[in-house]
């Protein structure tokens, strides 16, 4: 508001081929609208000049060009405010004239057009798959922040108490099955809540909605045209992917994302942002100019002594995150999502990127980090890294935290797969995994939050197919099956594929079930990914990032056909989100059973031995209002033949059982503590009173 009922006191000083003109703004970065103009604000280190380009919408050519005057230029930042510009009128770009020298990372091309790097829309990208036509250039417009966030402050849920639900914006509804209104869009998501809710998650952790253009590797294969589906290859930071809107937006692009959020806080949920500062879609010297690389590509990229382009990404380029323009540009940016969007978290992808200086050696104080760790606004938003890169810095559990960040544990998804499926010797790695990977978390330190547990996510097999295929399939990408990761510790049940024999879909529909249950039992903040709670397939395709198509749109049939397995999500769910001791530590229970113990075969007993199998874990605490005891037994079978385990002694007390995967569901505990475990099943029980 200061800003505005400062302008309106501003009048021009000079005068351009007709346009009044004065300094503007200048530590308002990009384009702001005031009363009666705009101002523009870009920096470029090495620029000697800057001109502003207006168009008409959709023009093939600029209506003005106007340089701006050494005088609105204070150290490296041009500022100016033109007046008598209504916003709904023009698009904008800039040209920045300065030296051409390659092997010194110098890219200036005074005739070339350059996306402001603070655009809050771009325009050219709202028809999904459909490149512009006009000359394209990739441009801005100026967008008016007046959405209405009505009176409702939202309280932030804790960290620990989350179950995330990683889901990608077109492909969980575009399908004919999803039966919305609006597929594919925003809208779509918002038509999706009642489910959301009914399934029991509070966040949804939204794949990649920065700028992309989805047709930048555009490409035929076998018939079917391949795009830049998932959306990892950002344009503009601060817009939104006007494509995911149901209707244009024009100069209020973001507005539909907004109500969507609002929808989600009022209902209780939160919102996290899976966002990629590591790399840009300009890639290396062979890609496209299209704004960072023109402004100060030695700046924005980290480049060798001769100009070539670091690549940690394994896409082309490295943004050079620790130089102080691009922490200050990081920062503004994720400040901008969460005042303007109020957006709960973001996921940071390769996150271990962020960490590298200027020559890409790991640093032990990344000042990045730090400094999203301390910042004043982002104080209470939830930071998630993704604690590697494909540079080979792998950091799971050794990420700079300063006790802020959390992780994805790469670490819970490798060892549980493996135990899940059958595996020899996964027992104490187990025992890890589920109470907290304290051995790479100090609980004292860093509490129960900073594992983000999973064992499916966008990238890889979906939790059906991760039962379905010992391999592989991504034939349908035309890397003749070459793309992927190669180490699934995924297992078929015995028929690779596609099945009809009901033996081996029981199987399945059973491994999927231990998953979610111990999943859900676990310590740390359980992720799952859209359409494993009704055993969504990809066919075998563990790297669906360029199939817009029914390989990686969620078919809502299956829903239907797997009933029994989203109500077992649905339960396991709802249970841990009522049951304090699943989540933390909490005060003893009066019956002095220890916080967290192990089983095996006999209580107390834990068969750590390499052939072993089976598993117990007791977790025994307070309930969240400290006035009711919980002990909660999780016994695992991973074996392929039953057994029949003893239970901890229950004192006055009985075991219920609350869960059992196996099929044989008459299952009951006799003597009052012993079970019988069906083969590769998971059993839950909770201690009551009689």
């Amino acid at each position: 508001m200061s800003v505005m009922k400062e302008s309106s006191q501003l009048i021009p000083v000079d005068e351009y081929d007709g346009f009044r003109i004065r300094p503007g703004f200048f530590l308002e970065n990009g384009a702001v609208a005031i009363p009666g103009g705009v101002s523009f604000t870009v920096q470029t280190q090495g620029g000697t000049g800057c001109e502003l380009v207006l168009f008409e919408r959709e023009a093939r050519e600029p209506y003005a060009v106007i340089p701006f005057p050494e005088e609105y230029r204070i150290g490296h930042v041009y500022s100016m405010i033109v007046f008598d510009l209504d916003i709904s009128e023009f698009e904008y770009a800039y040209r920045i004239n300065g030296p051409y020298d390659p092997k010194k990372g110098q890219l200036f091309d005074k005739n070339r057009l350059l996306l402001d790097p603070y655009a809050k829309a771009v325009t050219g990208q709202s028809d999904w798959g459909v490149h512009p036509d006009y000359g394209f250039a990739y441009r801005a417009r100026v967008v008016a922040p007046d959405f209405d966030w009505g009176e409702g402050k939202k309280k932030p849920i804790p960290m620990e108490d989350l179950i995330i639900y990683e889901l990608h914006t077109r492909g969980f509804t575009k399908d004919v099955s999803s039966g919305v209104c609006y597929p594919g869009t925003f809208e779509g998501i918002k038509e999706k809540i009642p489910y959301l809710k009914e399934l029991g998650i509070n966040a949804v952790e939204l794949m990649p909605i920065f700028e992309f253009d989805e047709t930048r590797e555009n490409r035929v294969v076998n018939g079917e045209r391949l795009l830049d589906y998932w959306g990892y290859n950002p344009i503009g930071f601060f817009a939104p992917n006007t494509s995911y809107a149901s209707e244009k937006e024009f100069n209020r692009e973001g507005d539909e994302l907004k109500s969507l959020v609002k929808l989600l806080h009022d209902e209780g949920m939160e919102i996290i942002l899976d966002v990629v500062f590591n790399h840009t879609a300009e890639g290396n010297q062979d890609g496209p100019v299209i704004s960072l690389k023109g402004f100060d590509n030695n700046v924005y990229y980290m480049l060798t002594a001769d100009g070539q382009y670091y690549n940690f990404s394994g896409c082309g380029n490295t943004l050079n995150c620790n130089h102080p323009v691009v922490q200050n540009m990081i920062l503004d940016c994720l400040r901008y999502w969460v005042i303007e969007y109020r957006i709960d978290g973001f996921r940071f992808d390769l996150a271990s990127i962020l960490g590298r200086s200027e020559d890409g050696t790991p640093l032990s104080k990344p000042p990045l980090l730090e400094r999203l760790a301390f910042d004043p606004i982002l104080g209470k938003v939830k930071l998630i890294a993704e604690a590697w890169d494909a540079g080979g810095l792998y950091q799971v559990g050794s990420f700079p935290s300063w006790n802020r960040w959390s992780e994805w544990n790469g670490r819970y998804r490798d060892d549980m797969r493996r135990f899940l499926k059958g595996d020899a010797g996964m027992v104490p790695a187990v025992m890890e995994r589920m109470t907290g990977s304290k051995d790479l978390y100090d609980p004292s330190v860093r509490g129960y939050e900073a594992s983000v547990n999973f064992i499916t996510c966008h990238d890889g097999f979906t939790l059906w197919d991760l039962y379905s295929y010992n391999v592989k399939h991504n034939e349908a990408n035309g890397w003749n099956n070459t793309d992927g990761e190669n180490n699934n510790n995924s297992w078929n049940c015995g028929e690779e594929g596609e099945t009809q024999r009901e033996e081996v879909l029981r199987l399945r529909k059973k491994l999927v079930k231990n998953a979610v249950s111990v999943l859900m039992l676990s310590r740390g903040v359980p992720m799952l990914l859209s359409g494993d709670e009704f055993c969504n397939t990809q066919f075998g395709n563990n790297n669906s990032y360029c199939q817009d198509n029914k390989i990686s749109w969620l078919n809502w049939d299956q829903l239907q056909e797997n009933e029994d397995v989203f109500r077992h999500f649905q339960k396991m769910i709802h249970y841990r989100r009522r049951k304090n001791v699943l989540k933390r530590n909490t005060k003893a229970p009066q019956n002095g059973l220890p916080g967290v113990s192990f089983h095996g075969i006999h209580p107390w007993e834990a068969d750590q031995e390499p052939e072993s199998r089976v598993l117990g874990i007791m977790f025994a605490g307070k309930n969240r209002e400290e006035t009711e005891d919980e002990v909660i037994y999780v016994g695992m079978n991973m074996h392929w033949e039953p057994c029949t385990i003893e239970l901890p002694e229950p004192g006055e007390r009985r075991w219920e059982i609350i869960s059992n995967t196996a099929w044989n569901q008459d299952v009951q505990v006799y003597d009052r503590k012993k079970i019988w475990l069906e083969e590769r099943s998971v059993v839950v029980l909770e201690m009551i009173r009689d």
